[in-house]
């Protein structure tokens, strides 16, 4: 009897339990479907006047009243890139270093130092950009791409320090913690005998980290993604070093704008309901960017699994 009453106490427990867990899972869609009702709402003038014309349009007149997204998507498609091919082979090796090669003592050191600078608010991370490390790019980094490139499209016009490449770095300086502490918590979570089975059947060091990413290759995804998506919503950071111009260049010295540098830059001053809606629009279109970035990443790590034999 005893027995039974326990059962029937945990069965109920189970039940409470569930029942949170879904009221905290409706909550967050309930959010998300207020917050995009919200932006289309607010945006409306903007929809009804410009339609899809907003998304492939470059012109950004407040005083004409017309307005397109194309060069702050742009910026921030550009300068995220740029954050990823840097932050993501520099994180991998980082998290590699860490666990496999470093003495215990350095790698917790090391560690805890990364850690502390995912810390570090991105406004600081502007700042120093803006006043450290854009003369540095001008005086040193630009000049040095532009004399070894041969006057490639990709690095034309004069050297001044900001632009989309020094934003894509410091936007790769940000990420960098994110990515490379999820990595060296994934590597340091494969198993010790599936290492030492690949060293027992006379696999180099090389051979043996090719075994480790392949053991942790979901985690990595999901890394790279939290990383991705730290990236193409950055505000301040961005603000301070990418030029904030409504142009689009070839060019990675050429200032750029980007959609959260739009927003932290002109929403203020924006008096006009039409200029308001644009930019609210703005907000609308990085939230489905960001939420189809998402998707891709569950579908990849879904077809990851399923070539793992994962189910």
């Amino acid at each position: 009897m005893r027995i039974l009453q326990e059962r029937s106490t945990q069965s109920r427990s189970d039940g409470f339990f569930r029942l949170l867990t879904l009221i905290g899972a409706g909550i967050i869609l309930v959010l998300m479907a207020l917050i995009v009702i919200e932006l289309v709402l607010n945006s409306r003038l903007s929809i009804e006047k410009f339609g899809f014309r907003f998304l492939y349009t470059n012109i950004w007149d407040p005083v004409r009243q017309e307005f397109g997204a194309l060069s702050s998507f742009y910026g921030t498609i550009i300068s995220t890139i740029i954050a990823m091919v840097i932050a993501v082979p520099l994180s991998l090796v980082i998290a590699l270093f860490l666990v496999e090669m470093a003495p215990p003592a350095i790698s917790r050191f090391f560690g805890i130092a990364i850690e502390l600078l995912a810390a570090i608010p991105s406004i600081i991370y502007g700042m120093w950009g803006l006043f450290i490390f854009a003369p540095l790019m001008a005086k040193y980094v630009q000049p040095f791409f532009k004399n070894i490139s041969g006057n490639l499209f990709l690095f034309q016009g004069p050297p001044m320090g900001i632009g989309m490449l020094t934003a894509g770095i410091i936007l790769a300086i940000m990420i960098l913690p994110y990515i490379s502490s999820v990595m060296r918590e994934v590597f340091s979570m494969v198993p010790a005998v599936v290492k030492e089975s690949a060293v027992g059947m006379g696999a180099t060091t090389w051979e043996m980290v090719k075994v480790m990413v392949r053991y942790g290759i979901q985690g990595m995804i999901g890394a790279i993604f939290i990383g991705l998506g730290r990236a193409i919503g950055e505000t301040m950071a961005v603000t301070f070093v990418i030029g904030n111009s409504h142009v689009i260049s070839t060019s990675l010295f050429a200032p750029a704008n980007s959609i959260t540098a739009s927003l932290a830059n002109e929403f203020a001053e924006a008096a006009e309901p039409m200029y308001l809606s644009a930019l609210i629009e703005l907000g609308l279109l990085l939230f489905f960017v960001t939420l189809i970035i998402q998707i891709i990443s569950q579908l990849w790590l879904r077809r990851v699994q399923k070539t793992m034999g994962v189910q």
